[in-house]
């Protein structure tokens, strides 16, 4: 008798509260912004809800889905993900926000490449490791094709430019090669190699070059360059250990810029405190260990590293964004999983996420 496929619930329910915490957070911290510029108070949590529900369904999709089928379509929707790439930087279809084209209009919704490209990139790697798992160690066979591709959509990211998640690619590459067993001198090497051209890429761009800058010093310059990471800290700090109470934000007050996207921590610190943030982080945590998990234990080598691939993209990211709201981390766009508000990006973690509880139904966890 076949067994009957159980997921792990709790790698589900922490997915379902982080969701709803984020639906939470994004009306409290954009409401007056909404209510400002839009006369609509409701317009950001609107939309928050319309990408929960779809992704959700998304969830549910891969859910039922047998996860084997993607490592046939990790070139299709790898080469998909190029297309949209590069289509991104073309003028007549490119939407330009902030100087950057990072979005794709399709009538009234908009969507961004780079989600599904970090997505289509563990598949791929997924695919590839499981078939190459014995090679590893051949440099030219093993490590360079991977990384050949890694870098080639990294390039396309940055291009828009898109710092945060072209890093984001390339960490969870050099993550997943390294878990696979490739050899540490030679992710070293690609490294040391890689470095000239990172310092590049920082001298070439001013903004960049500002932003470590402020970094190392934000107060040098608190009503410019500084400016957000200052009022991030002043967030964090004022909602002492119990915080404010929801809806009780002064930062949000028009003085943290970005406090329902990239900065939203910082509102949510402020206003649940400590004990809320740590318990935020908790969550995430169980979410990772339980991934992880999953990966050690998953019935089939495509299967781990999918597995393993998904839990480093959402680690990374949450890392980082928290890093960067704490001012551990040089300021970089990049969303907390779950909880900025972003419908590309919560749609793309609610279909990860799909996929790996999909996993863990198949997986002696």
């Amino acid at each position: 008798m076949p067994r009957k496929l159980q997921p792990d619930m709790w790698l589900l329910g922490v997915a379902v509260l982080l969701l709803s915490v984020g639906v939470v957070m994004v009306y409290s911290a954009s409401a007056i912004v909404a209510a400002d510029r839009f006369l609509d108070p409701y317009l950001f949590l609107r939309k928050q809800l319309f990408w929960a529900l779809l992704g959700c369904a998304c969830l549910l999709a891969a859910l039922r889905l047998d996860y084997r089928r993607l490592e046939r379509l990790g070139w299709p929707i790898l080469i998909a993900a190029g297309i949209l790439l590069v289509l991104v930087l073309v003028p007549p279809l490119a939407q330009p926000i902030n100087g950057t084209r990072r979005w794709l209009r399709l009538g009234p919704i908009s969507f961004q490449p780079a989600e599904l490209a970090k997505l289509a990139l563990v598949i791929y790697l997924a695919a590839f490791l499981a078939r190459r798992r014995e090679g590893l160690d051949d440099f030219w066979r093993g490590l360079l094709p991977p990384l050949a591709v890694a870098g080639g959509l990294a390039t396309l990211i940055l291009v828009q430019p898109d710092l945060g998640n072209s890093f984001t690619l390339i960490a969870v590459t050099f993550g997943l090669l390294f878990l696979a067993g490739s050899r540490t001198q030679h992710l070293l090497l690609i490294v040391a190699a890689a470095l000239p051209f990172l310092v590049l890429s920082v001298g070439l761009a001013p903004y960049r070059l500002r932003r470590l800058t402020t970094f190392v010093d934000p107060w040098a310059d608190p009503r410019g360059s500084g400016f957000q990471i200052i009022q991030s800290w002043l967030a964090l700090g004022s909602g002492g250990l119990w915080g404010r109470g929801i809806g009780e934000s002064k930062q949000k007050l028009f003085y943290l810029p970005e406090s329902h996207t990239d900065f939203i921590f910082a509102i949510l610190g402020e206003e649940l405190g400590f004990v809320g943030a740590a318990a935020v982080i908790a969550l995430f945590v169980v979410l990772i260990w339980r991934g992880l998990r999953v990966g050690l234990r998953a019935p089939d080598p495509f299967g781990a590293y999918l597995a393993l691939g998904i839990t480093l993209l959402i680690a990374t990211q949450t890392l980082v964004n928290v890093g960067v709201v704490t001012g551990l981390l040089p300021t970089k766009g990049l969303p907390l999983p779950f909880i900025s508000f972003g419908g590309s990006a919560l749609l793309v973690t609610m279909a990860a996420t799909g996929v790996l509880v999909n996993i863990s139904q198949h997986a002696n966890v």
